[in-house]
């Protein structure tokens, strides 16, 4: 067993590591993934495991393989399992031992991937450490699902079954690509990168320590010369906790040009910025919020995100006067958190809290500061470089140009019409540096949060073209799409959304000489990974920002995305002469549609029309290259 601890250890680390919760920071993750296999062995031959039998091997070195594993796997997942209210003081005395390995002065880490592993890594923090434990085992291990389920389920698991079925929705029904992602340093945590920790405030501790111990000397010593003379006082109280708020000092603050000189360009690579970057005061207030939001503070938390004070010293983003209140905007790796209060009046501070795990580029580019009647003022990225304002009712308008101070805060930008009526939807169309990339703009959408977000496009398919991937709105057919698009945006509410794709999967011709017609499935992903997609249909008939038709609509459904390629919807339709039709258009994989219900048709193709009563009510199914059946979106 010894011998298959030191040649799978990688592995065992690798696993032990992915299934860890991304809560923990990334030091704390890598050590207690080594310590966990490394303590593996010793309790594997204490303990009689219930180990599953390999189908052809059922002794031997396969076994005690398995063994470990489940070890492993049962140590990994008991961090999952945690109660909220976990805190080292309750643990066992066992484990407040030291762990092997234990480092001193560093920090430890593995190295940063690209954008796939990146959006890999943002998926698997969404589902269970179980589900990513059997993407890992199926993916990487080549194991079946049997043995995976059978591995989880010995590990304490309670529904395998569901950990494998949402492992296979992550990729691992297609092992190739997700293989090579999960098998690339991102999640190699045997290949690390290490970086002192922060020297200034190691320093400062170690004052701090012997200034303590000096004072705590003193004390015992006066303890110890009145204690005969104070025989008949009774037993003191223990003092109440400390704060466990951080103090301004340990705030993180990220030097000014570290943007242009990184590979991760996001949050972390944002400096402190503000007239009041150093107002102590401003910042314990923020901070102390942050931990243990006050009577009367109002607090704001966007979906699926925790409320819980932050676990690390979070960095420092801003702090400054905005309007007519002073703002602080600070960042703990996974949420950005915005503290403001009145500048005149007495009026409660407001916290609000939002989850921007694994922003990039594009939704790491701005955040809103203060929003009013008046508009709303968003502080910018340091990579920037030019910020303008763009009304989506109007795309062949040219967007005006946004000023923006010397901290990246912008002024004021309308808001969105308001009432009943969709008069104007302003957007930010933000350039980013040619130090990042060169001619890269693209369009956020204020959604009411702390980020708005990142519009996008794709196009219609064209003949012997690959299936188009997002990309930015700011071309002429992108900007004719959301034209008709825009006043949908508000249907969305602020529901943690992180971006919006506009996809014009399919273009049909219209009979009685309706013109043509494009279908557009608009998905709106949230931060929390779960989406939902707007089907609508505008004709050639329209005008240039008439609304399109809302067709569809479903919820926490991977349609439209990259793990739902496939999609096809069907609506009624009134024609110019007055004649009822039903519509039903596939993308790109569809090869034949069929409508039964109210009308009774069957087409080969990827669109079809069919007379039909008024307001008819129908059922399409949509048959794929693949053979296998799709039931259209709006079906009745």
């Amino acid at each position: 067993m010894e011998a298959v601890l030191v040649e799978r250890y990688r592995d065992l680390v690798r696993l032990a590591h992915l299934v860890l919760p991304a809560s923990l920071g990334r030091h704390r993750r890598v050590l207690l993934a080594h310590s966990l296999v490394q303590r593996a062995l010793p309790r594997t031959k204490s303990r009689t495991l219930t180990v599953p039998r390999p189908r052809e091997e059922a002794h031997g070195r396969a076994t005690a393989e398995r063994g470990l594993m489940v070890e492993v796997l049962r140590s990994a997942l008991a961090y999952e399992r945690r109660p909220r209210c976990w805190s080292p003081r309750l643990a066992p005395p066992t484990a407040m031992k030291p762990r092997v390995p234990f480092v001193v002065g560093l920090r430890l880490f593995p190295r940063s991937g690209g954008a796939d592993e990146l959006d890999l890594a943002r998926r698997l923090s969404t589902v269970s450490a179980a589900s990513r434990a059997a993407c890992l085992l199926r993916v990487v291990h080549g194991l079946s699902e049997e043995a995976v389920h059978d591995l989880l389920q010995a590990a304490g698991v309670a529904d395998p079954a569901a950990a494998v079925r949402t492992a296979d929705s992550l990729g691992a029904g297609q092992p190739g690509p997700t293989a090579a992602l999960l098998s690339a340093q991102e999640f190699d945590a045997c290949a690390l990168q290490a970086s002192p920790t922060d020297l200034l405030r190691r320093s400062r501790r170690v004052r701090v320590a012997w200034g303590a111990a000096a004072i705590a000397l003193a004390a015992a010593t006066t303890l110890a010369m009145t204690a005969a003379g104070d025989t008949a006082s009774g037993p003191s109280t223990g003092a109440p906790a400390a704060d466990a708020a951080f103090r301004p000092a340990d705030l993180v603050r990220t030097p000014a040009q570290a943007w242009d000189d990184t590979s991760r360009v996001d949050f972390t690579a944002w400096p402190a910025r503000g007239s009041r970057s150093h107002d102590d005061a401003l910042l314990g207030r923020a901070l102390a919020t942050w931990a243990h939001p006050p009577a009367g503070t109002r607090v704001r938390l966007a979906p699926a995100t925790a409320a819980a004070a932050p676990t690390t010293a979070p960095q420092l983003l801003y702090a400054g006067d905005v309007a007519d209140r002073t703002v602080v905007l600070l960042y703990d790796g996974t949420r950005l958190a915005r503290y403001s209060e009145a500048r005149s009046s007495t009026q409660a501070a407001e916290l609000s809290v939002a989850r921007t795990d694994d922003a990039d580029l594009t939704t790491a580019a701005a955040v809103s500061l203060a929003s009013g009647n008046g508009g709303a003022r968003y502080l910018l990225a340091p990579w920037i470089s030019e910020a303008s304002v763009r009304d989506l009712l109007r795309p062949n308008v040219l967007a005006r140009p946004l000023r923006t101070a010397k901290d990246g805060v912008t002024q004021p930008v309308p808001p969105a019409s308001a009432g009943h009526g969709c008069e104007s939807r302003p957007v930010l169309q933000l350039r980013s540096s040619s130090r990042i990339v060169e001619k890269h703009s693209f369009l956020l959408a204020d959604r009411g949060g702390l980020s708005p977000a990142h519009l996008t496009y794709v196009p219609l398919p064209g003949r012997g073209r690959p299936p188009g991937r997002p990309r930015e709105a700011t071309g002429p057919a992108a900007l004719v799409a959301w034209g008709h698009l825009a006043c949908a945006l508000g249907s969305l509410g602020d529901a943690g959304v992180r971006s919006v794709n506009a996809w014009d999967f399919a273009e049909q011709h219209l009979p009685d000489s309706g013109g043509t017609a494009v279908w557009t499935c608009a998905r709106a992903d949230t931060w929390s990974g779960p989406g939902e997609v707007t089907v609508t249909l505008r004709t050639s008939r329209d005008t240039p920002t008439a609304p399109a038709r809302t067709v569809a609509r479903a919820r926490s459904t991977a349609a439209c995305s990259r793990f739902g390629q496939n999609v096809a919807a069907t609506t009624g339709w009134r024609s110019p002469r007055g004649h009822w039709y039903v519509l039903a258009a596939g993308s790109r994989a569809v090869t034949r549609l069929s409508v039964s219900g109210d009308a009774s048709a069957t087409k080969e193709g990827r669109t079809l029309d069919a007379p039909a009563s008024h307001s008819p009510r129908t059922r399409v199914l949509a048959t794929l290259s693949t053979g296998e059946q799709l039931n259209a979106l709006g079906s009745q």
